[in-house]
């Protein structure tokens, strides 16, 4: 059937067009269902359907108008096509079949090229958080999506690497594990990510200080002059499949352990390392919420490393409680750099950073065994990580001479206010971090939350319990009365509600 082409000025995220319903039907297509652009090198694209496109007429959002090339042509022939057939592999994992590695890699390779709805995607994250998968699968699955993007190959090694589960606030520790590690000779190309839940990620740090957007030859490049980067990985193309993948689990707020495996080690393979040392947080409000089952994720993270050819060590650490003083991007990055100019600072980021960069550097030979945490804390204190640093961000473009005091925190606060004497006995991980976001982090770098008071600490009535920063005073006062309105942290005694006594009149 050939139509006239309206074009849709909108970005469908996928090759997507829409038909009027009566076309739909004189072709024989649903809604969800392919067709072929013939004329244009058989393209493939979801169909829509609805009135507001006018019989003969197809609408073509921009992706695929883009596709067809330069200049969007004025009329297309359309024919029905079959769905592809990961489909059909989807629905065998959902009936509980084993798939094969080709199988797998056909998934993949179709969810990197958009060739799955919404639907079908959800079903294949969903299938995955129900059933799992086999060691055998979640191999398969890694692999594919290392090799459905852009690998970056060393000459020199080992290539160390870093990663946490997440689920900590304020958890800012590559800002010091990155230089200490490159400080002492090691490769460590570090690709993170920005937040999704959360306040800050790595990625919307480092942005303070620096362009984290590179390409992989870029990265490369500057990791073998300099040692280290800290990049936004989403600017790559390193395991595209992930962050199709993640965008599926989102609404659904589930994270199925094969997918979180493929994923952690999908990137650590395609940036080429060798050695990597993974944080689980684990306790009360974490991904993890004990250290058994912190254990058994440890331990299938080590045999999944084993089978892609990497070293891999896991730190279990303490995680019912933020990582330093601050959550957002802007404070915490005015505390790390603290840290690395005078060595002040929140014991908890101190230790946690030493430790992990420690472990790096025992297993990349730069340190002696059981001498890791030490060289890497006398690292921190001389200054070098501090030097390093210092490159690292005029490398990617920011300016090396900044200091933490250049660093200003959002031109509104306010303090959440103690209402009684006594000591913090709970401390909500996941409120602090929605206080955080309602005043707006992390898209504005200047808000966040400073906790003044962490559990098992003092604090007398009136006293400041947190200060809450924003760029703009609207998003600082929904901040504040969300907080007010539920409390993040718990004084002992404190009155919790009031609930009084309703009369019907």
């Amino acid at each position: 059937m050939e139509l006239k082409v309206q074009q849709l000025q909108i970005k469908a995220g996928k090759f997507k067009i829409v038909l009027n319903p009566e076309d739909a039907k004189e072709l024989g297509v649903l809604e969800g269902d392919r067709v072929q652009l013939k004329d244009h090198s058989y393209l493939t694209a979801v169909v829509e359907t609805g009135n507001m496109i006018p019989k003969g007429t197809v609408g073509v959002y921009q992706e695929c108008c883009e596709k067809m090339g330069p200049v969007c042509p004025l009329v297309v022939n359309i024919i029905p096509t079959s769905r592809p057939s990961s489909v059909g592999f989807i629905k065998k994992m959902m009936d509980r079949q084993k798939l094969t590695q080709e199988e797998i890699y056909q998934i993949v390779q179709d969810i990197v090229r958009d060739n799955l709805t919404e639907i079908e995607m959800s079903a294949f994250v969903t299938t995955s958080y129900i059933h799992g998968m086999t060691t055998d699968e979640v191999e398969w699955l890694t692999r594919a999506m290392i090799d459905t993007g852009e690998k970056i190959e060393f000459d020199t090694h080992p290539i160390m690497d870093k990663h946490s589960i997440g689920g900590v606030p304020g958890n800012k520790i590559s800002l010091l594990v990155v230089p200490i590690v490159a400080a002492n000779g090691l490769l460590i190309p570090k690709t993170s990510s920005r937040a999704i839940t959360g306040a800050a990620g790595t990625a919307d740090l480092m942005e303070v200080l620096a362009p984290v957007e590179f390409t992989a030859d870029e990265i490369k490049t500057i990791t073998e002059e300099i040692g280290g980067v800290i990049a936004w990985g989403g600017a790559t193309n390193i395991a595209p499949a992930d962050d199709k993948l993640i965008r599926s689990e989102y609404p659904l707020s589930i994270d199925p352990r094969c997918q979180l495996l493929a994923s952690i080690m999908a990137k650590k393979g395609a940036v080429g390392a060798d050695c990597v040392v993974i944080d689980i947080p684990t306790g009360a409000g974490t991904k993890v919420p004990s250290m058994q089952e912190g254990k058994k994720l440890a331990r299938d993270l080590i045999e999944l490393g084993e089978r892609l050819g990497m070293s891999v060590e896991c730190a279990m650490t303490y995680g019912a409680s933020p990582v330093g003083r601050t959550i957002g991007p802007a404070i915490e990055v005015r505390e790390a750099l603290k840290v690395l100019e005078t060595m002040q600072g929140p014991n908890s980021l101190i230790e946690k950073s030493t430790a992990l960069a420690g472990i790096l550097l025992e297993m990349g030979g730069a340190a002696a065994k059981g001498r890791g945490k030490e060289q890497a804390m006398e690292t921190l204190r001389s200054g070098k990580a501090l030097k390093k640093l210092k490159e690292i961000i005029e490398a990617q473009g920011g300016n090396p001479n900044i200091t933490h005091t250049d660093i200003k925190p959002g031109e509104y606060k306010a303090d959440l206010a103690s209402p009684a004497d006594g000591y913090i006995i709970e401390f909500g991980n996941k409120r602090i971090v929605e206080i955080a976001r309602i005043a707006g982090a992390p898209k504005d770098n200047g808000a966040g939350v400073w906790i003044h008071k962490k559990k098992g600490e003092m604090v007398k009535k009136g006293e400041p319990l947190i200060t809450i920063f924003a760029d703009k005073n609207w998003k600082l006062s929904n901040a504040l009365k969300s907080a007010e309105k539920d409390f993040p942290l718990i004084v002992e005694g404190m009155l919790l509600e009031r609930v009084q006594t309703f009369k019907v009149v």
